[in-house]
């Protein structure tokens, strides 16, 4: 798993690539709420990334739920098709906000 971070009209702005799973979570998770703890915006640009799984699903939901805490706007973009079904099967898009772009998910956290 590969964690680029760049900043985008006063958003930070995480773009993951690879895998999101058991092995690679504990240290995404780290990068995460690091983010969420320090910046007010925050996005994830996950047009990199191939597969999520249930491990990695829950540190998102735990990103969202620390973003919420530490008053900072979270959003997700670019989901790719087997990564945005993941997350349709699951029901995380009532939970979790994302945009078909990040242009989009960085005008909604500004």
């Amino acid at each position: 798993m590969k964690i680029d971070e760049s900043q985008d009209s006063g958003a930070l702005v995480l773009s993951l690539t690879g895998r999101l799973d058991a092995v690679s979570s504990p240290p995404v998770a780290a990068r995460l709420l690091d983010a969420v703890r320090r910046s007010p915006a925050v996005v994830l640009d996950l047009s990199g990334l191939d597969y999520v799984s249930s491990a990695g699903l829950r540190i998102l939901l735990k990103t969202a739920k620390e973003a919420k805490a530490a008053q900072s706007r979270f959003a997700l973009a670019a989901l790719r098709p087997a990564v945005h079904e993941v997350f349709e099967v699951s029901g995380f898009f009532s939970i979790l906000a994302a945009y078909p772009s990040l242009a989009e998910a960085v005008a909604a956290v500004r």
